[in-house]
């Protein structure tokens, strides 16, 4: 009860804390992050390890996560993504592997003049593909962005975990055969993509014939988040028996949940659908933005040194480039060319998981390598991910797409 208790003030000060920031015009999501990283076990812990380690706490927030992954699900419907889907998956694959290769070859020379192993350039390279799209989406929803940024970003979310996670578990199977160590099953790499989506597609497909009648306010919320719940819990129990790392993609499960019924109903349907659980929607952002910001230690700024530097500067440029490179393949429009790069800045929660698995692989064969890694993208997503909330914002801000949704 106490930790409950914990949570919930966390929360409402979080809250508040975005309310504040939102006063000087930046995104309330900053708020909720710092809250997070100064009311986490790092600082005033007040969102304690133990709240954190609490399996009723995560269960909780993987509900969140999957309620989240809505807001990108919803816009999946087939006759809307049917006249850009290729310019997505273009733009997804030139950002994606355009970082993979700049961080790599960046990396793998300035290791090679301070003699670590090449093999950890890669490694960095794969966990630097992650994208966090929850800040992204978290700034769409509270700015009402609408234009061919948030057209582009918002399935390229998806795409993006699905790129992230299959070259991040290909590159740390491949280090493990190397090194000998850790047995990483071979059966990981597809199911931590195909699992997610399975689910979803399943359990979307009963929730769209659930949700095609007209219902009131509270029956569609009802109907809907009990359905969230059992998708939840059965993404739960199949990570845990099928996954020796807790790698599931929840957002990716809710993405496929929705994308699902959302081609199933009406486009006023869906609209009434996702007005109802609005309330619910702007929760779930904040938890999850607390979520991403408790586990960062601010003190480690402070150690930060030139790996870290050089892993923020490679990583944001691979980003931006890659995306410009795949908006001018596809002849988008100048704003996506020169703006979306921003938009996919933010980085940390799946880099933190990765980095966790990371860490367990090279733990026992190269200790040294391991720390290396923690020290690095830990410090990296304390400084990124404030700097790339407040550059996705003017990603935003520069295409001229806040609160276009609302005019």
């Amino acid at each position: 009860m106490i930790l409950f208790v914990q949570l919930l003030l966390t929360i409402a000060i979080a809250f508040l804390a975005g309310k504040l920031v939102s006063k000087i015009s930046l995104p309330s999501i900053l708020g909720w992050l710092l809250a997070g990283m100064l009311l986490g076990p790092h600082a005033l812990s007040l969102m304690s390890q133990q709240l954190l380690d609490a399996s009723w706490y995560q269960a909780v927030v993987h509900v969140l996560e999957c309620s989240v992954g809505l807001m990108i699900g919803t816009e999946l419907v087939w006759s809307k993504i049917a006249r850009t889907g290729k310019s997505i998956v273009i733009t997804t694959l030139t950002q994606s592997l355009g970082t993979f290769f700049l961080v790599s070859a960046v990396f793998s020379v300035v290791f090679y003049f301070c003699h670590i192993p090449i093999y950890l350039a890669f490694i960095f390279d794969g966990i630097a593909l992650a994208t966090a799209p929850a800040p992204a989406l978290s700034i769409v929803r509270e700015f009402k962005t609408a234009g061919p940024v948030t057209q582009t970003l918002i399935p390229m979310a998806a795409m993006d975990d699905i790129v992230g996670c299959i070259v991040f578990f290909i590159t740390i199977a491949l280090v493990a055969g190397h090194l000998f160590s850790g047995n990483l099953p071979a059966y990981m790499i597809p199911l931590v993509v195909l699992l997610p989506l399975v689910i979803g597609i399943a359990a979307g497909f009963p929730a769209g014939l659930l949700l095609k009648k007209e219902r009131g306010k509270a029956a569609t919320l009802g109907l809907l988040g009990g359905m969230i719940a059992v998708v939840s819990a059965i993404g739960l129990i199949l990570s845990t028996l099928l996954l020796p790392y807790p790698i599931l993609n929840f957002m990716l499960i809710g993405m496929a949940f929705s994308a699902t019924f959302a081609n199933m109903v009406s486009q006023e349907r869906l609209d009434q659908i996702m007005d109802s659980f609005s309330p619910v929607l702007g929760i779930g952002m904040l938890v999850v933005i607390l979520n991403l910001g408790a586990p960062l230690d601010y003190h480690l700024i402070l150690g930060a040194g030139l790996f870290t530097l050089v892993y923020i500067l490679a990583r944001a440029t691979g980003k931006y480039f890659g995306a410009y490179l795949g908006a001018c393949i596809c002849k988008s429009p100048s704003t996506v060319k020169k703006f979306l790069g921003l938009t996919l800045l933010p980085h940390s929660g799946v880099s933190l998981v990765f980095t966790g698995i990371a860490v367990s692989v090279l733990s026992s064969p190269a200790p040294d390598c391991a720390q290396i890694i923690q020290g690095t993208i830990a410090a990296a997503a304390v400084i990124n991910e404030v700097i790339a909330v407040l550059a996705a914002k003017k990603g935003f801000e520069w295409a001229h797409e806040l609160y276009a949704a609302a005019s």
